[in-house]
C-alpha cells in the first residue's frame, strides 16, 4: 500500500472486498499522510473540499481529504473531560456507517492507525448482508420499499453529544435512502441502517423507531460481530454500504488514540463538504 496499485490487484481487492466487506492489512509503519491518500484515490472519488469543522477545532491534519478520528486538538494534546468534541467523538461508539447522512454516500473508508492506546479503543464490525439474509421473510417484504432518513446530528445527540449551533446543523443536512441497498456488482442485499437513522418516510416517528430499533438489535448480535484489535500501522479498509462499525470505548482522557480516515465516495462531490 505504499506505492501504487496496477489495475489486476485493484480489481482484486475489490473482489475481496465484495467476498468479505471488511479487510485488514498490517504495516510496519503507519502510512504516511500522502500515501493514504494516493493510495484512497486510487478506489473511487474522494472530495477535496475543505471539511466543516465542529466549533472550537483546530486543524491537526493539514489534509482535507482524511478525517481526524483522534481524540486530540491541533496541538496534540488530549480533549478534557466535558469538551464538546470529546462528546461528539463518542458518538461513533454508536453502531453506524461514515456518511450515511449524505446524499452521495460513502464506499470504501480506510482508518490507518498512528497511535493506539494500551487498552479498548478497538473497531467492531458487522456485514450487514448476512443481517439481511438472516430476517424472516416476513420482514423483508415489510422493508421493500420503504426510504430512511439519515441525521448525522440525530446521532451525535443520541450518543450524548450536546445541541448543535445553527452553524453546524446547516453543515451537515439530513438525507434519505433506501433501507434496502442492492449492490450493483454482486446483487447482493444489505440492511442500510445505522445509528443516524432519525425516521422512515411516511411513518409515525413511534412506529419508525420501534421498527429500527428491531432491526439493530438483530443486525448487533454478538455472532454478527467482527472485532478488529488494532497494531500501529494497521490499515482496515471497509465497504460502507453493506457493514455497519463502531468504536469500542478506552480511556479518552488519558491515553490518545490517533487514526486517520480517508474515505471514497458514489460519485465525485466538489461542492457538498464531505
Amino acid at each position: 500500500m505504499h506505492r501504487a496499485a496496477d489495475a489486476a490487484t485493484l480489481a482484486e481487492l475489490v473482489a475481496l472486498m465484495d467476498r468479505y466487506a471488511v479487510c485488514a492489512v498490517g504495516h510496519n509503519r503507519p502510512l504516511s499522510n500522502e500515501e493514504h491518500i494516493a493510495f484512497s484515490l486510487q478506489l473511487g472519488p474522494m472530495d477535496r473540499g475543505k471539511s466543516p469543522k465542529i466549533a472550537g477545532t483546530g486543524i491537526r491534519i493539514p489534509h482535507n481529504e482524511l478525517v481526524d478520528q483522534s481524540n486530540m486538538d491541533q496541538d496534540g494534546a488530549i480533549y478534557a473531560e466535558g469538551d464538546r468534541r470529546l462528546a461528539f467523538k463518542r458518538a461513533n461508539r454508536l453502531w453506524h456507517t461514515d456518511m450515511s447522512f449524505r446524499q452521495v454516500r460513502a464506499t470504501y473508508s480506510l482508518l490507518s492507525a498512528h497511535v493506539v492506546p494500551p487498552e479498548g479503543g478497538d473497531t467492531d464490525f458487522i456485514d450487514m448482508r448476512v443481517v439481511y439474509d438472516a430476517l424472516p421473510q416476513a420482514t423483508k417484504a415489510r422493508l421493500d420499499g420503504l426510504v430512511v432518513e439519515h441525521s448525522y446530528w440525530y446521532s451525535r445527540k443520541l450518543g450524548g453529544g450536546p445541541d448543535p449551533t445553527e452553524t453546524e446543523r446547516a453543515s451537515r443536512p439530513p438525507a434519505r435512502h433506501p433501507v434496502v441497498y442492492v449492490c450493483p456488482r454482486t446483487g447482493r442485499k444489505s440492511l442500510y441502517i445505522a445509528s443516524h437513522v432519525s425516521g422512515i418516510l411516511g411513518w409515525p416517528e413511534d412506529a419508525a423507531r420501534s421498527l429500527i430499533d428491531e432491526l439493530m438489535a438483530f443486525a448487533t448480535q454478538p455472532r454478527h460481530v467482527y472485532s478488529h484489535k488494532w497494531r500501529v500501522g494497521d490499515v482496515v479498509i471497509w465497504d460502507n454500504l453493506i457493514t455497519l462499525h463502531r468504536a469500542t470505548p478506552f480511556d479518552d482522557t488519558r491515553y490518545r488514540r490517533d487514526m486517520r480516515r480517508a474515505t471514497c465516495r458514489e460519485a465525485p462531490v466538489h461542492s457538498v463538504p464531505a
